[in-house]
């Protein structure tokens, strides 16, 4: 349990499934009032706000499509009315959503992928601050990837060239969003096996070949990730803005 997030108000994009579903499970055990954001997963963004609801803390799920500009500005409405205001954003919200290499790029694929892993996040980000800045500690952690650092496997092209503009959002956005009093923070997770993101676009044997090269010996899970993003999100370390957390088991060490 983290104390200090008690009472806080957390918004999570696409928080109802994979990573985005620890992380909002680790932020209502942790006491947070929560806004869980989905585009498909109404069941577990049903179950995950009565879970909250149960343990007498605030929670809304709201559908939306985060790449059109109204459907993040609503989203964030809906989130400061329904749960009191905002705190904490984290922007999971992201897809691959297929392979495909260069000579094999189209320009409505390029955009696509851009838009739901970084067009949308500035969407909702631009949405939040003016609620985020008037608290006198706010934070923001966006989710990256170790493929925007080391370029992904082959067929991640336009994903990793997304994950890696996001490692620059975040530290543009911590220069620009500081004087607000709002630190702004990513984390740019390795292999975490169990999340439909892999089950859907890495084979076993590719997942087996990637682990055995992974220092600690085993590939993460969603509870890795959502540890740290509650590590960044917290207040006690108020210090820590504009960097990225690796969470790899060491893969990625520069």
């Amino acid at each position: 349990m983290n104390n200090k997030l008690a009472g806080k108000n957390v918004l999570i994009t696409a928080g109802a499934q994979g990573i985005g579903e620890a992380i909002t499970k680790h932020f209502i055990d942790s006491g947070a009032n929560v806004a869980i954001h989905y585009f498909s997963s109404s069941d577990t963004a049903d179950q995950l706000t009565e879970y909250a609801i149960g343990k007498g803390q605030k929670a809304v799920a709201i559908s939306g499509d985060l790449t059109k500009e109204v459907d993040a500005n609503v989203l964030v409405e809906k989130t400061v009315a329904e749960i009191g205001g905002l705190d904490i954003l984290i922007n999971n919200a992201g897809s691959l959503v297929a392979r495909r290499m260069l000579s094999e790029m189209t320009v409505e694929f390029w955009q696509k992928v851009m838009d739901i892993n970084l067009t949308s996040m500035m969407f909702v980000t631009r949405a939040a601050v003016s609620h985020l800045a008037k608290n006198d500690n706010s934070s923001i952690v966006n989710l990256a990837s170790l493929a925007g650092r080391k370029g992904g496997h082959p067929g991640s092209l336009v994903y990793s060239t997304s994950k890696g503009a996001i490692l620059t959002f975040t530290r543009a956005l911590s220069s620009e969003l500081g004087p607000k009093g709002i630190r702004v923070n990513a984390v740019a997770p390795g292999l975490i096996l169990g999340t439909s993101f892999h089950n859907t676009h890495t084979t076993k044997e590719s997942a087996a070949e990637t682990t055995a090269n992974i220092p600690i010996q085993r590939a993460g899970n969603a509870d890795d990730v959502a540890r740290a993003v509650l590590y960044l999100a917290s207040e006690y370390d108020g210090f820590i803005s504009g960097a990225t957390l690796d969470i790899n088991g060491g893969v990625y060490n520069m």
